[in-house]
């Protein structure tokens, strides 16, 4: 499903008329950049998350409070990826769930697994039970959240509706582009199980028909427990399988697991793009680098 937005209707919304172009914040690289992409030249979203901060623990700044007191439009995920922007809402009405959007695909953790393991993992993050919150992963709802941001610029911008209208089609243009590239690029990987670091690829996974057989831990924050890991290590030995590090944690469990089983270690994947530049190209980059990572991995 595609949410667009026609430049004809774009001119006629309704809405409260700005003097300037809105002021956006966004949570996290993938989100900002979708709304990058949608501005264009109008204007540039403000990025919360700071370069290789962890987007489950994040501490505001003061200037980061006073950007989102300021902000006409807040484009978040929503509170189960981002707790602590959810503190700081308050009271804030101008804001985009995207979590929300209606025709956003959802699923579970571990909806992707070839195995449904037990995890005993104590963590502060998400956990490996309940919703996914990591929805960006899946292209067709960044497709769909294009539009979305496009209606909600011209609700409150609409002598710029056309412009954002435009801007997102394009962007949805090229989006399906790249995703058709991908599924030729990974479709050699389907069927072959592989190992992450921690629950976040399912969406990805899903999409693509891929299969993460296992994590190393359920969540971004949690220490995965020592029954797991001995669960995850006979599983996993003497299949040769690929296991991928993850940026912002801590490769040394990974080499080990790997000298363990004789597992393969992939390149690091980045899911949040947190150590790539900000800006309109980054959500496009952060699904070229996971594609690229796996296939050359995992591909026959």
């Amino acid at each position: 499903m595609r949410y667009t937005i026609s430049l004809a209707f774009a001119s006629l919304l309704a809405g409260p008329a700005l003097a300037e172009v809105p002021r956006v914040v966004a949570d996290l690289p993938p989100v900002q950049s979708l709304v990058a992409q949608v501005m264009g030249d109008l204007g540039q979203p403000v990025l919360l998350l700071d370069r290789g901060a962890d987007a489950h623990s994040f501490q505001l700044r003061p200037s980061q409070v006073r950007d989102l007191g300021a902000a006409d439009l807040v484009v978040w995920v929503g509170p189960e990826m981002t707790p602590w922007l959810d503190r700081a809402l308050g009271g804030h009405r101008g804001d985009l769930r995207l979590a929300d959007v209606p025709g956003t695909h959802r699923q579970q953790f571990g909806a992707d697994k070839a195995h449904d393991h037990g995890h005993d993992d104590e963590h502060d993050g998400h956990g490996h039970d309940g919703f996914d919150p990591h929805l960006w992963l899946d292209p067709a709802n960044a497709g769909l959240w294009l539009g979305a941001i496009a209606a909600e610029l011209t609700r409150l911008d609409p002598a710029n509706g056309a412009t954002y209208a435009a801007n997102a089609e394009t962007a949805q243009a090229r989006l399906q582009r790249l995703d058709a590239e991908i599924a030729v690029q990974l479709a050699p990987a389907q069927g072959r199980p592989f190992y992450v670091f921690h629950d976040a690829y399912g969406y990805f996974a899903g999409h693509y028909g891929l299969t993460v057989a296992g994590s190393i831990s359920a969540g971004d924050a949690a220490a995965p427990g020592a029954a797991h890991l001995s669960e995850l290590r006979a599983q996993m030995a003497g299949s040769s399988r690929c296991i991928f590090p993850e940026a912002q944690h801590d490769p040394k469990l990974v080499a080990q697991i790997a000298d363990e089983t004789g597992a393969k270690v992939g390149a690091a994947l980045d899911p949040e793009g947190s150590l790539l530049d900000p800006g309109p190209a980054l959500y496009e980059a952060v699904l070229r680098s996971l594609a690229d990572g796996i296939a050359d991995c995992v591909a026959p």
